[in-house]
């Protein structure tokens, strides 16, 4: 008598497939692990991007006394965060359609460089640098312990409710001290939390990458996990800066 096909989802690691990444995995891995190969090309391109767009903003001297010395340059500045916050949304809507996507994506990277420079020029480069160094070793980090927490059955959807209302006080927060500053130990502990939320966002949208996000939405997911990497170094500079 013929034995049984050994069903698609027992992986047969000798032969090369891939691994489930979590126990209750029905779907293909092979095809989960394409679009997460996806995701992060395209995080690494946009913060790439970003430190380009950062570094020129920061060093290249006519750029900086421009935003910093200039109306045309304050409004520049208010007009680029409007639309940043207009491509958000517009990709929510648009993030599966080609090519517009792709534009899309790179003129909101941009857009977010020129911001992410701004506050470099009001940062010291030593403050800058070890920003930079905590955030990619938390990046890494969480990202790592959130696959291996993952492929041992955890799930962190719960987390969701919990950072929308702990962010929405955060920005509540964060509206006051610009308006009516609060005094360095406030601004302090304000960005500390910041720090705290948007690691728990890392393991959040690395969660819902893992699991709950389509093929098509890379884009998508590529930005949120931008987005966290992004709020994190500049929660944590502002943090060492204090």
């Amino acid at each position: 008598m013929a034995s049984d096909p050994k069903p698609e989802t027992n992986l047969d690691l000798e032969a090369g497939a891939p691994r489930r990444l979590y126990p209750s995995m029905t779907e293909n891995p092979a095809l989960r692990w394409v679009f997460i190969r996806k995701v992060y090309t395209t995080l690494i391109v946009q913060l790439l991007l970003t430190a380009a767009v950062a570094a020129t903003v920061a060093l290249v001297r006519p750029v900086t006394l421009f935003f910093v010395d200039t109306y045309a340059g304050l409004g520049v500045l208010i007009a680029d965060f409007v639309l940043a916050l207009a491509v958000v949304v517009a990709l929510r809507f648009c993030g599966k359609k080609y090519p517009v996507n792709f534009i899309l994506m790179g003129l909101f990277t941009v857009l977010i460089g020129v911001i992410v420079g701004m506050h470099c020029v009001f940062t010291q480069e030593k403050v800058l640098l070890g920003a930079f160094g905590i955030t990619l070793v938390i990046f890494i980090s969480l990202t790592l312990y959130t696959f291996w927490a993952a492929r041992r059955g955890y799930d962190f959807s719960f987390l969701g409710p919990f950072l929308f209302a702990a962010l929405t006080v955060l920005i509540g927060f964060s509206l006051i001290q610009i308006f009516h500053p609060l005094g360095k130990t406030s601004h302090m502990i304000i960005t500390l939390v910041g720090c705290i939320i948007f690691c728990g966002y890392i393991v959040y949208d690395t969660d819902k990458l893992i699991k709950r996000h389509e093929y098509d939405e890379y884009m998508l997911a590529a930005v949120q996990l931008y987005l966290d990497a992004i709020n994190l170094f500049m929660n944590l500079s502002a943090t060492l800066k204090s």
